[in-house]
């Protein structure tokens, strides 16, 4: 879940998602990341946070990874 998770990170960095099947929970992902309102010079560095605070997550448990909108809400902004 880990891998794929950091691929899906990848591949929005990129702004190129090079595929066509997902998992339900990255869907979901999907969705809130979409739903989620960034500071355009602000997003690459909150999106770098994000992933390792959902790489930490999954090394402490299994997941489905925690929701933008989740960290956002744990870091007060």
């Amino acid at each position: 879940m880990l891998g794929r998770f950091q691929r899906l990170m990848g591949e929005l960095a990129r702004g190129v998602i090079a595929r066509n099947n997902f998992a339900p929970w990255e869907v979901e992902l999907l969705i809130d990341i979409q739903g989620c309102t960034l500071e355009p010079r602000r997003r690459s560095e909150i999106m770098r946070q994000y992933q390792r605070a959902v790489e930490r997550q999954m090394e402490m448990g299994p997941g489905p990874p925690m929701k933008l909108s989740e960290f956002l809400a744990q870091r007060g902004k």
